[in-house]
């Protein structure tokens, strides 16, 4: 009746103060958990094909340290919360760059391989940056945020928060829909990528490059949410089968309704809320192996 209302003009005749909830507190946060679960989950669907690996999701590449690393900086430095979401984003796509460089430094190995390594490598170092940054802050005032934030939640998130981040979610999802063919090609490995026309190189950049913009730019305002990335994109695998075209919608419509419906069960199973990031592991975990174990065709 609200939402009707808004676009007619047609006064509602509820209280002011439903517009206010619907439209500063619930509207945001509902679609920042679609907005957030939409993008991780389509960029562990692109990760995965990229890869050739099931158990790759969208921080393999230190994009998720990164941004913590940026936002831990940022209550460390008693920034505002402008500040500490720019830095968070900044900062995962930074992560991403410097591994890049360095597989792209390292092109006479395997650049899938290289490039993994060279993520798991980085990530454990600004991990160790985040838990030093986590030793010297202030332990009654910084440290409960720094805490809170990595644990991953939506509750401080604004309409102006979902408006900013929708331009770099938007303008990382469009190169994955426009080579999703390409994606399918990918799966064959490189050299028979080649043979087929496709530069390898110039595809792995491209798709991480996009699915690096979307994981930074939600996390920035989620903080870190684990399993997403990694569960959802199996799922829909396990729906729909391996083809990226359909794969890659079906990973964004099932991670925008798993984010929305974790985060409905974080604000109402506990008489406080539950931090996103504990709830997808405890879900995450079981529903994960039950997948493994009710595939009988395999990964591909």
């Amino acid at each position: 009746m609200v939402l009707w209302s808004k676009l007619t003009g047609v006064p509602h005749g509820l209280p002011p103060s439903v517009d206010t909830v619907v439209f500063n507190v619930r509207g945001p946060r509902i679609a920042a958990a679609i907005l957030v679960g939409a993008a991780l989950a389509a960029a562990g669907a692109a990760y995965q094909g990229l890869f050739r690996n099931p158990l790759v999701s969208p921080d393999i590449l230190g994009v998720s340290t990164g941004a913590a690393l940026g936002a831990v900086g940022g209550i460390y430095l008693s920034l505002g919360v402008v500040a500490i979401q720019t830095l968070a984003f900044v900062a995962g796509l930074g992560a991403v760059a410097v591994v890049y460089t360095i597989a792209s430094a390292l092109r006479r190995h395997d650049p899938v391989l290289v490039l993994v390594l060279a993520g798991i490598v980085i990530g454990t170092l600004l991990g160790s940056c985040v838990s030093l940054l986590k030793y010297l802050a202030d332990p009654y005032n910084q440290l409960p945020a720094i805490t809170f934030w990595l644990l991953g939640s939506l509750a401080s998130v604004t309409l102006g928060d979902v408006r900013a981040t929708v331009p770099s979610v938007l303008l990382g999802l469009v190169p994955l829909v426009l080579l999703r063919w390409r994606m399918n090609v990918m799966t064959l490995g490189d050299d028979e990528a080649r043979a087929l026309g496709v530069d390898t190189h110039r595809l792995r950049l491209a798709v991480v490059a996009a699915a690096t913009l979307m994981t930074a730019a939600v996390v920035s305002i989620s903080g870190v949410v684990g399993w997403i990335g990694l569960l959802v994109p199996h799922l829909a695998r396990f729906l729909v089968g391996p083809d990226f075209r359909r794969l890659l919608p079906a990973s964004i419509l099932l991670g925008a309704g798993y984010l929305l419906g974790v985060d409905t069960l974080a604000r109402t199973a506990a008489r406080i809320e539950i931090p996103l990031g504990v709830l997808t592991a405890f879900i995450g975990a079981p529903f994960f192996i039950w997948i493994l174990a009710a595939s009988r065709r395999g990964w591909s």
